[in-house]
Parts: C-alpha cells; sequence; structure tokens
C-alpha cells in the first residue's frame, strides 16, 4: 500500500515533536523578510497567470547573467497524512542560499501559494499532488522572464533547492537562456522517488525525467547530501546515469550534508566551486 505524498515528513515529524507550536503562515512570512532587508533585499508580487508570486530581490543593477533560485515545496503537510493549510516555508533554504551567493547578479522566487496562499488561484493541489503541474511550471516560467527584463540578464543559471530543483530542470527544458541548472538536495525524478519511499504517485505534476532528451544538452550540477533520508543520493545517482555518456551534468556528493544542513553555511565556497567547474568544462568542449 502506497502512503499519501509528503515531501520532508520525517523532517517535520521532528519538528513537531520538538516545537510545542508552529510558527504562523505570518511569522514565516515575516522571516522571510527580516532575512531580505539584512542583506537590503526586499519582497515583491509578481503576476503571472494563474498566481501571484513572491519574489525577493536586491536593489535592481544591470547584469548579464542573472541566478535565480527556487524555493522547495515549503511546509506542505501538517502531518504524514495532513496537508498544510499554507505552504509557506518553515526555514526559506533557496533564499538562505540566494543571500549567501558571494557575487553575481541573483534573484528568489517562491513557489505557488508561499507567502501568498489566500489568492484565489491557490488550492493544497499546488502544493501536493499538482506541485509540479504544468500551469506551475508556466507560472514560473513567466516570472523568470519578468526577473530577466528586470536586470537586462541575457542569460540565466537556475539553482533549485529540494522540490525546486525538479522545477528548475522543467524551466530549463522549455527554455533556451538557461546557461546552467544547479540543484540543491534536488528531487530530480519525482516518479522515481514517490517509488523509493512508496508514495502516492504525483499524478497531476510533470516529471523532468520525462524530459530527458531537451536537458541532455543543459549543463547541470547537481548537490546530494550523503545523510539526506528525503532525497537519498541515489536517486540523483539514477538520474544523472541515465543521460547520454557526453551529457554536461555531474553529481557532487557531500558526505556530511543531509536535506536541510548545512548547505546555506557553506554555499559561498560551494558556489565558487562550481562555477569554477563550469568554467573548466566549457573550456575543455572548445
Amino acid at each position: 500500500m502506497t502512503r499519501p505524498v509528503r515531501l520532508a515528513g520525517m523532517a517535520l515529524l521532528t519538528l513537531l515533536v520538538g516545537c510545542a507550536t508552529l510558527p504562523t503562515p505570518e511569522d514565516r512570512a515575516h522571516n522571510a523578510d527580516r532575512l531580505a532587508a539584512e542583506r537590503g533585499w526586499a519582497a515583491q508580487t509578481l503576476e503571472v497567470a494563474p498566481f501571484q508570486l513572491r519574489a525577493y530581490l536586491p536593489k535592481a543593477a544591470a547584469a548579464d547573467t542573472l541566478v535565480i533560485y527556487l524555493e522547495g515545496d515549503g511546509f506542505a503537510w501538517l502531518t504524514s497524512t495532513r496537508p498544510s493549510t499554507d505552504p509557506t516555508p518553515l526555514t526559506p533554504v533557496a533564499l538562505q542560499l540566494a543571500l549567501a551567493q558571494p557575487s553575481g547578479a541573483a534573484a528568489y522566487l517562491a513557489r505557488p501559494c508561499q507567502f501568498i496562499a489566500t489568492q484565489p488561484a491557490c488550492s493544497r493541489d499546488y502544493w501536493t499532488d499538482a506541485r509540479f503541474a504544468p500551469e506551475v511550471v508556466s507560472s514560473l516560467d513567466q516570472a523568470a522572464d519578468q526577473l530577466k527584463t528586470r536586470v537586462g540578464a541575457q542569460q540565466l543559471i537556475l539553482v533549485g533547492y529540494s522540490g525546486g530543483g525538479a522545477l528548475a530542470l522543467l524551466l530549463a527544458a522549455r527554455r533556451d537562456d538557461v546557461a546552467r541548472v544547479v540543484t540543491v538536495a534536488g528531487n530530480l525524478d519525482p516518479q522515481a522517488w514517490t517509488t523509493h519511499h512508496r508514495l502516492q504517485p504525483l499524478k497531476r505534476s510533470l516529471n523532468p525525467a520525462d524530459q530527458r532528451l531537451a536537458l541532455a544538452g543543459k549543463r547541470q550540477q547537481h548537490l546530494v547530501g550523503g545523510r539526506d533520508r528525503i532525497v537519498p543520493a541515489v536517486l540523483a545517482s539514477a538520474f544523472n546515469d541515465a543521460y547520454p555518456p557526453d551529457t554536461p551534468s555531474r553529481v557532487y556528493l557531500l558526505p556530511e550534508h543531509d536535506h536541510a544542513c548545512c548547505w546555506a553555511r557553506d554555499w559561498p565556497s560551494l558556489w565558487l566551486k562550481l562555477r569554477q567547474d563550469a568554467q573548466a568544462s566549457m573550456r575543455d568542449q572548445r
């Protein structure tokens, strides 16, 4: 028997046991606002069909390349069988990564209904079964266009955390301006992930594994934690191994990292390493 879909059930259970009360959606939004403000970033609401999406941005500055960070699934499940009423993340890891990027233009993009769960288009499907639905991908695609125009960028680097990794790949498969995809503890093949955990399949969601032909030419760097029990490293390796041998895609295993720790802490050095490797790979292909 399969269990209801949940992304971070084990981590969430620990939170529920350790905390008498959970932060309210307003508290979670204020926390993100505070983190952003400390670095001179501010919240913006992007109008895209059919959603409004929360973004965090620094002051506009022209840049040829823009790095867009896509949030994970957030607080999707209250218990292992009960969806939450608001998916705003308890800890916005992708925002922490964006704020820790040591150089270059960056922006943060939340998932549909995160931070703005009361909008008419929102239903619980969009943080459960339909989290990677076509309309979700389309809305993020529109938002990427807006962010790109804002800084006058010619190309994008997409960084996806957890479930945001699947969406980064789905976006890259449909765009011709993505120079590189980076995933952090990314759910790269949701079908393999639900099978691994014996969960119900995400029937209303797209799967990056079905877009291999479009993705095979995209430069990809997939960071996985050796202690990650939510998205085990073996799933990323299997996803990557299914590409043709000449695909510019690589898995980086960090033995001491799990699903949440300690990506933001180590991001400045990891980002520089990824950039150096990408530059070296491009030189080798010339």
